[in-house]
């Protein structure tokens, strides 16, 4: 038996989605190119941090209790700052996901009477909450503390709005908040370039202003991070390499960073305490393999674009176009078809294959939401996954993939589904 016939008698694919397939990747090959130079870079970088920072297996030891003289602990914190480009950074087990340590930031810089400012639209949807602009009153968001909250919303080019942000900064703002990844947006994902640009405004505006980038999903994509007073994310995505079991990193300027290790733990507490109970092998590896993980899952939205452009559907970015995350967007503008999608995204997984997604009432979201996942670590996005809020005009987001292979069948199974839902409607 061949390889395609494999692919039919086990994954049920078809001659056309194959042949698509095959064309889709050769239309990505310089897409293709670029990725592997940029993962070489980045790897350098990564390994040199390594080499400076003298890391050896008595990092790798298990603390308990309080943690003092965690040794890896604090590796870990001089690897991540060096090969951002930081001052310090706080790396920790502790923190469950990226908005835990997007929340933490904004908790340890802001105070009651401080204005946060969001320059890329409305955040994440799971930080409507923790702002205050979703949930109830009384439940300890930013807006109970007395933080008040502009947004300042896209330009129509997608871009951000200066002359917007411009007004909406005065006196009283402390915070500008700026999310690297499109979210659930359709739109274009900043450049390092053009974050550095907006940081870079903020302070011509008013220089004390705590510039926080939501680096989630962006990391290593381009050959350095952005140059922002905090830079947030989570160990499940892109810095994890796959082998984080959890976690998330807040680095930047050391004085900001101090403030988010004691809200993470206490004031007078700070980085120097918090028990790393086994997780730093696993988070100083992943983080080692994350420059080549990225690259996979950057080499599989390439496809996904490609393919489904194919099949005539629109996508975000456009075939071609420079990538600012890993995740890739299809508006499918049904709901019965970005539904096939996530189902088909769910049977090409390694974990999980036999079971059947469906929209649900997530907490921490505003619509239902069907979420494919078929990951080794539970919601670990850098995995094979794919996400959508059920509303119109039905986008579904795709990203990850531990390996390019992998991630392929993932997507072929994916545009099978579709293309078999679309025959029967």
């Amino acid at each position: 038996m061949d390889f395609n016939e494999y692919l039919a008698d086990k994954f049920g694919i078809s001659q056309s989605v194959m042949r698509l397939t095959e064309e889709a990747e050769k239309s990505a090959s310089l897409q293709f190119e670029q990725i592997d130079r940029n993962a070489g870079y980045t790897q350098a970088k990564v390994l040199a941090a390594f080499a400076d920072n003298r890391i050896g297996e008595a990092h790798f030891a298990v603390t308990s209790g309080y943690g003092y003289n965690d040794l890896g602990r604090d590796a870990l914190d001089a690897v991540y700052a060096q090969v951002f480009g930081c001052e310090s950074a706080l790396v920790r087990p502790h923190m469950i996901s990226g908005t835990h340590a997007i929340s933490t930031a904004l908790f340890a810089v802001l105070r009651p009477g401080d204005t946060m400012v969001a320059a890329t639209g409305k955040p994440y949807d799971t930080l409507e909450q923790v702002i205050g602009i979703g949930g109830a009153q009384g439940s300890g968001s930013l807006a109970d503390f007395g933080v008040a909250y502009r947004q300042v919303d896209l330009g129509t080019d997608g871009g951000m709005n200066y002359d917007a942000l411009g007004t909406a900064i005065d006196a009283t703002t402390k915070a500008v908040l700026i999310q690297r990844s499109k979210g659930y947006d359709w739109r274009h994902t900043p450049s390092v370039a053009q974050l550095n640009h907006a940081v870079r405004f903020v302070k011509s505006i008013k220089q004390d202003i705590v510039c926080i980038v939501d680096n989630c999903y962006g990391e290593f994509v381009e050959e350095n991070e952005p140059e922002a007073d905090l830079l947030v994310g989570s160990l499940i995505k892109n810095p994890g390499g796959g082998l984080s079991q959890t976690g998330g990193y807040i680095a930047g300027k050391s004085g900001y960073v101090e403030l988010a290790a004691n809200r993470l733990t206490t004031v007078g507490i700070g980085k120097e305490a918090g028990a790393s109970l086994g997780q730093n092998k696993s988070m100083f590896q992943g983080f080692f393999m994350a420059p080549h993980t990225v690259a996979q899952a950057l080499k599989a939205a390439c496809l996904c674009g490609e393919l489904f452009s194919k099949l005539g559907f629109d996508v975000y970015p456009a075939p071609g176009e420079a990538r600012g995350d890993i995740i890739q967007a299809i508006r499918f503008g049904k709901k019965e078809l970005i539904i096939a999608f996530c189902q088909g995204i769910q049977k090409g997984a390694p974990v999980d294959s036999f079971a059947t997604p469906e929209p649900w009432d997530m907490p921490g979201y505003a619509d239902p939401v069907i979420m494919a996942a078929g990951a080794f670590v539970q919601g670990a996005s850098i995995e094979l996954s794919a996400d959508a809020p059920i509303r119109e005009p039905y986008i579904a987001y795709m990203q990850g993939g531990l390996t390019y292979e992998s991630a392929k069948l993932g997507i072929m199974t994916a545009a099978q589904k579709v293309l078999e839902k679309m025959n029967g409607m």
